[in-house]
């Protein structure tokens, strides 16, 4: 199934989900652990009927759905396809059965709460040193490159945070290599910069705001605070 496009996914008009980095997410607050668990059950059922089902986390007083397509069709600009892991027609089609299921069950989401880590390292051999993270973060050489036309490294069970690679040149000069990227719903990426910088951060880049925002600590290590707008819904 071929991939969806950010226009795509805000033209769903999905008000409970945000799509952070490949995935949908969406977060909805429960009374107690049991009543989540309800919810879950309803929720698969109908993943079911379906015939696709969401990643699931239930904690104190929410439950976390993350919807995702493992095998969905990415065409890049010669035409060669790849098979990645991105949000398809089946993930939106599931997240409204959600939401319908959720006011069911009487429980409200809170879209503004979601968010998800990536890390980052910036390499000008990411297919050489990949293997080595692959084994360290996951124990499966078959994480190199899963759902993903990179030699990113991804967990299908999600256990780690996902580790891409970005291009960098050979350098002797010792530098930060390593950051976290923070994905975050568009409507908190200002509260959460402002906060970082209230806390003594620094807005070091913000030439790509608001999709990318650049933020160092006191000691110089950056993170980036990272919207999909093109997924956004338009107000």
């Amino acid at each position: 199934m071929d991939m969806l496009r950010g226009e795509k996914i805000a033209e769903a008009d999905l008000t409970d989900w945000r799509k952070l980095a490949q995935g949908l997410h969406a977060r909805y607050l429960v009374a107690d652990f049991s009543a989540g668990v309800r919810f879950v059950a309803a929720v698969g059922e109908a993943g079911d009927a379906l015939g696709h089902h969401p990643r699931v986390s239930i904690g104190n007083g929410y439950v976390d759905f993350k919807l995702i397509t493992d095998d969905a069709v990415y065409r890049d600009g010669e035409g060669t396809e790849h098979v990645i892991e991105w949000v398809t027609q089946q993930d939106v089609d599931l997240a409204r059965r959600i939401t319908e299921i959720a006011a069911d069950h009487k429980v409200d989401a809170d879209p503004a709460s979601v968010s998800m880590i990536e890390l980052g390292l910036d390499t000008a051999r990411s297919a050489t040193i990949a293997p080595v993270w692959a084994a360290l973060l996951t124990g499966n050489p078959e994480a190199q490159g899963h759902g993903s036309p990179s030699d990113e490294i991804r967990d299908a069970t999600g256990r780690v945070p996902n580790l891409w690679f970005g291009d960098a040149d050979e350098h002797q000069t010792p530098r930060q290599r390593f950051h976290i990227e923070v994905y975050v719903a568009p409507e908190v990426a200002e509260q959460r910069i402002a906060a970082a910088v209230a806390a003594g951060g620094t807005v070091v880049d913000d030439s790509n705001a608001p999709s990318l925002t650049v933020i160092a600590d006191q000691d110089g290590n950056k993170g980036i605070l990272c919207v999909d707008v093109s997924a956004a819904t338009k107000q």
